[in-house]
């Protein structure tokens, strides 16, 4: 048996206390101190869920190492500098780009993430056939092969992915992506979509999409916001991203307004997939979130809002959780029954 302490995340919070394990489950849960010394002390969580990737870009970090810094030209379809290495690139060229970071979000101690997967069918193949070597899951949320709705295709789309990630109204005729969010939200399948990244974007034509969540509001007003958070929808955040392409984080205006955040780390070309990065990011440029805002950011709401069971730090149940030193915020333990 062994025993972690120091301040246990919880749904309401972190609290004082304490951890005892054996045999892979968790046997004691406590509020002070083990009557043993802990190998470790620190803060307790479970592990993590990267709620935005892009993990089929990672082979471009092999085939050029200065990115240029324009949304335009790097990401934007169908022509971004992205959409033509992948046109361009071997299917085992890509799969073994993605398996590097999908090790790398193992090793990070994140067991869940949510991929826009570009390419149409092939996109979605390449991204399962991935993952077949690894113990992480993937929501998968593909993408049509083209900027127009093909029933077929979607239907096709929807039967092997989670639902549809798309890049903005910006990029579509908005008939045809009406179309194709009516489609995807008739097939009880989740509907997101970039949103006020490069530019605002009209509220209300993203809101008559009825997305599940968006991803990004660099531009977002104080009344678009306001909008989102009547309609409950939540905000997928990626600091770092925005920071790459010169553009400020949204974030503090976000969580003024009180619209669920979450934290993805975006590009994998731009950014290693690690979400602990995107936590220090803010920590340090935004001192108003506590410790606990920015831990559920990437534990218990995600896994709300993706309607996935919640993890329990209490006797009983496996040991999945992560001890992170509270200077640095460095795992310091993983727990061997590490899952999702």
């Amino acid at each position: 048996m062994y025993c972690v302490s120091g301040e246990i995340l919880s749904e309401k919070g972190l609290e004082k206390g304490y951890i005892c394990v054996e045999n892979n489950i968790i046997v004691k849960v406590g509020k002070e101190n083990p009557s043993g010394k802990p190998i470790v002390k620190g803060y307790i969580t479970p592990s993590f869920f990267n709620a935005h990737t892009h993990l089929g870009d990672s082979f471009v970090t092999k085939k050029i190492k200065n990115l240029p810094r324009d949304l335009e030209k790097l990401v934007a379809p169908p022509d971004g500098l992205k959409h033509r290495l992948l046109g361009e690139a071997s299917d085992e060229e890509i799969i073994n780009g993605i398996k590097s970071s999908l090790d790398f979000m193992i090793k990070n101690c994140t067991s869940l993430f949510c991929d826009f997967r570009e390419g149409g069918l092939k996109g979605i193949d390449i991204i399962k056939r991935a993952l077949e070597d690894f113990q992480i899951k993937g929501i998968l949320l593909s993408r049509p092969s083209s900027l127009t709705y093909d029933k077929n295709e979607l239907d096709m789309l929807l039967k092997e992915s989670d639902g549809v990630g798309l890049s903005s109204i910006s990029d579509w005729d908005y008939e045809e992506i009406g179309k194709v969010a009516k489609h995807t939200k008739k097939r009880n399948k989740i509907f997101a979509l970039h949103a006020s990244e490069r530019y605002r974007e009209n509220i209300d034509l993203i809101l008559d999409l009825k997305p599940d969540f968006l991803v990004h509001m660099v531009h977002a007003t104080k009344s678009d916001l306001e909008k989102i958070k009547e309609e409950n929808i939540p905000v997928v955040v990626c600091p770092r991203s925005n920071v790459f392409f010169n553009l400020k984080p949204n974030v503090k205006l976000i969580r003024e307004v009180g619209v669920k955040m979450l934290l993805g780390t975006d590009n994998a070309m731009i950014s290693m997939p690690d979400v602990l990065e995107e936590i220090r990011w803010l920590r340090e440029h935004f001192r108003d979130f506590t410790i606990e805002e920015l831990l559920s950011m990437v534990t218990y709401l995600p896994r709300e809002i993706f309607k996935l069971q919640l993890p329990k730090l209490e006797e009983g149940s496996k040991a999945d959780f992560v001890v992170l030193d509270t200077k640095y915020l460095k795992p310091i333990f993983v727990s061997s029954a590490k899952g999702s």
